[in-house]
């Protein structure tokens, strides 16, 4: 039976989402307590893994259990303390929480569970995922409760044209000069939303939007749009990086990756249950620079 799971976890004290051998990960963490509850070992597949201390608001996994795991977490109770009829999702959801809480976990929240077809996938089937950057400058207020998702930078940034710039970057490209390609991977992606603006408290957020991320991706935008802010580069410059990417399949500028620290996981977007077995064919068929041509 595949259940998916959505959760949300404080990065800071995490090296990453992925297991690493004696590193604190969330995955390891998250898979830790399955093991407790479940009594076996249960692998988890997520829709986008976040690097060492990048936050997640709202992130999804999937995960497979069968009859003997799924009757170790209902237990003997058919009701639980609220007097509610006790299913494997909620069965999941309480005993996670619990186990966590045993393992002092306390920056890995559950939200809640759902049991989902074999069709859905957590990483192919997803259609979108936004992310949001918290940066704060000189002119900003720097809330101390907020500290921890959030970044300093010294100086004012000119945000007003950093949004002019960002708004070059939208749709269908080669974002191979604001990421780390990696070996059998495209850098091939669609930009579907980005903002920039201060908030109330005058620190600059940036929300951005895509079909999928490569390797640092946002945080590299980020780090051009604060060249751009900072009058290192022009309002026009990460459009024309963008541009030589797309006709010559190379980058020109070394990358510069703003911290992890202000990096958020905001949502992922996945399509009707009918469409999540076409949507994950299309996703694993990897994009070519053909596509460029054609948009």
């Amino acid at each position: 039976m595949r259940f998916r799971l959505d959760l949300g976890y404080d990065g800071t004290s995490f090296h990453g989402w992925g297991v690493q051998p004696r590193l604190r990960t969330v995955q390891g963490t998250l898979e830790e307590a399955l093991a407790l509850v479940c009594r076996t070992p249960v692998r988890t597949v997520v829709a986008g893994r976040t690097d060492a201390g990048v936050h997640a608001r709202r992130q999804v996994v999937h995960l497979d259990l069968g009859e003997e795991e799924i009757a170790a977490l209902v237990g003997q109770r058919r009701v639980d303390r609220d007097g509610n009829s006790r299913t494997p999702e909620s069965a999941l959801v309480s005993r996670l929480r619990g186990a966590l809480t045993r393992l002092d976990a306390h920056d890995v929240v559950i939200h809640g569970a759902s049991a989902v077809s074999d069709d859905f996938d957590a990483r192919f089937s997803a259609q979108w995922r936004s992310y949001s950057y918290r940066l704060a400058d000189d002119d900003s207020f720097f809330d101390p409760l907020l500290a921890a998702a959030t970044v300093r930078h010294k100086g004012v940034l000119d945000a007003c044209t950093m949004a002019q710039a960002a708004a070059g970057l939208l749709g269908l490209h080669d974002f191979l000069p604001f990421c780390k390609p990696r070996p059998d991977s495209t850098t091939i992606r669609t930009l579907q939303q980005i903002s920039v603006g201060r908030d109330a408290d005058g620190v600059i957020v940036f929300r951005l939007r895509a079909d999928a991320f490569c390797h640092h991706m946002v945080r590299a935008i980020v780090g051009g749009l604060i060249r751009v802010g900072t009058g290192v580069w022009s309002a026009e410059y990460p459009a024309e990086l963008l541009e030589h990417a797309n006709s010559r399949g190379e980058s020109p500028e070394p990358l510069y990756i703003a911290p992890g620290a202000g990096l958020v996981m905001e949502e992922v977007g996945y399509p009707p249950e009918a469409e999540w077995a076409a949507r994950a064919a299309q996703t694993r068929a990897r994009r070519s620079s053909a596509e460029l041509g054609e948009s």
